[in-house]
């Protein structure tokens, strides 16, 4: 199946401005130049020279025009999968794609599944399996910052890390492996040595790992809920940080009876933000189900941003509140600052909610807001940050096994004196081992099928 000539289409379903159809093997030039009919009859794709655009048409079985078309030759191996690859640039829509795909089946060229463009570029050694899997990440980022760190990891980021570890790897293997094997002409390894080397190794694991974590929230996202009692100005913070008229605002408490959400980017963190029903004890059986979903989300949220304000001061109401979300992340945003006479005095602050972010603002009057956003990225990220600023994208898959070489590390580290150097090299091996699933050099094929199913096909 790796040397059959493959297609797809490569834009997404629906009405644009052009449609793609990829098609990668060692025939498939010589195979569209039976479907093509260039404006310049002279011309023949299988002469044209790599990178190269043609316009005319493809035909159908009676030799009808199916459409006007833009044929791309790139010539292997500068391609993206380093075979043959010609791209069929068609109007948009879903017709004239499908039928050109359709034209091109009956060429002896089969659908191709998902990812296996990708997959041909790894398996031909244009990409390692980290890059390949920065392929996925680029097109499913969120924020501009997952965007930068996955382009990063396909220009060869993550692979460079890897392999400086493995080269250290490699030089305490080789002084473990030249003791056991010329013990009379090299004697014992020095131990202090050893274990300086794996310190440092193990440490630079850590640091990865810290990096990988913190990085995981510009591609996954925080979810932050915003509440307190009705009327505190929940909907209108909601519509101010989204700059838009998300949620309706009215002088009248209860307004808003379900959870509103809407994403947006804050400081390159893709945030989910939600705006709840007012919570207090209510006999309206509508506003009841909105304070129970409210509470529900609470609970799930990663970060809960509590208002309170000045004109009412704080009441039995916020501090019952209060109690009910402090075990999660909590931003307390006191409203209305604006206001000449103010109700809630620093002392009460400081008495009732201790040791809690507290910032003074004006919904209305867009005061705190960006203090808010720049608590919201300090407290999301303040958990993770690594000590020299790393910066890395790591998936669950990358994560586990730098996870399982910093053990074997640490096994290997502690045992240094205590057990002989053949299991002080098991060890050392294993870590090797695990380091060369990163980038695909220790991969079994389901392991590869997995990782390539998350693609969309055409990719």
């Amino acid at each position: 199946m790796q040397y059959d000539d493959i297609a797809a289409i490569a834009t997404p379903p629906g009405e644009g401005g052009i449609a793609i159809i990829r098609l990668s093997g060692r025939h498939v030039i010589a195979k569209v130049q039976k479907i093509f009919k260039p404006y310049r009859e002279q011309i023949r794709l299988d002469e044209c020279s790599s990178h190269t655009l043609t316009l005319g048409w493809i035909t159908d079985e009676q030799d009808e025009l199916i459409d006007e078309v833009l044929v791309s030759i790139m010539r292997s191996p500068h391609s993206y999968t380093t075979e043959d690859v010609v791209e069929i640039n068609c109007h948009g829509g879903t017709l004239p794609a499908r039928q050109i795909l359709r034209r091109i089946m009956g060429l002896k060229i089969r659908l191709a599944e998902p990812g296996e463009f990708t997959r041909r570029a790894y398996l031909n050694g244009r990409l390692d399996i980290s890059q390949a899997e920065a392929v996925i990440e680029l097109i499913r980022a969120k924020s501009d910052q997952a965007r930068r760190l996955a382009l990063r990891q396909l220009n060869g980021y993550n692979s460079r890390q890897t392999d400086r570890l493995e080269d250290q790897l490699i030089h305490i293997n080789a002084l473990v492996e030249a003791s056991l094997d010329f013990p009379d002409d090299v004697g014992e390894p020095d131990y202090q040595a050893l274990e300086e080397q794996l310190a440092e190794i193990i440490q630079q694991i850590e640091q990865i790992i810290a990096a990988g974590k913190r990085a995981e929230v510009y591609r996954e996202g925080i979810r932050v809920v915003i509440c307190g009692k009705p009327n505190v100005g929940k909907s209108s913070l909601l519509n101010a940080l989204l700059r838009k008229e998300k949620a309706i605002v009215t002088d009248i408490p209860g307004t808003t009876r379900d959870v509103i959400e809407d994403y947006l980017n804050i400081k390159g963190i893709p945030v989910k933000l939600m705006d709840t029903a007012g919570i207090r004890t209510t006999h309206d059986l509508v506003e009841r189900i909105g304070v129970d979903r409210s509470r529900e989300v609470i609970s799930e949220a990663d970060l809960v941003i509590f208002l309170v304000d000045f004109e009412s001061g704080i009441t039995e109401e916020d501090l019952v509140i209060f109690h009910s979300i402090e075990s999660s992340p909590v931003i307390i945003l006191v409203n209305k600052e604006d206001l000449e006479e103010k109700n809630i005095s620093e002392m009460e602050l400081q008495q009732y909610f201790p040791g809690v972010k507290v910032i003074k603002g004006s919904v209305k009057e867009d005061i705190g807001l960006q203090e808010l956003e720049n608590s919201i990225e300090a407290m999301v990220l303040s958990e993770n940050l690594s000590g020299q600023d790393m910066e890395i994208m790591l998936n669950l898959r990358q994560l586990a096994i730098m996870e399982k070489a910093r053990q074997h590390l640490l096994d290997a580290r502690y045992n240094l004196n205590s057990v002989p150097l053949d299991c002080l090299g098991v060890d050392i091996w294993g870590a090797l081992e695990s380091l060369g699933e990163i980038s695909g050099k220790n991969l079994k094929e389901e392991v590869l099928d997995r990782i390539f199913s998350e693609f969309c096909i055409g990719k």
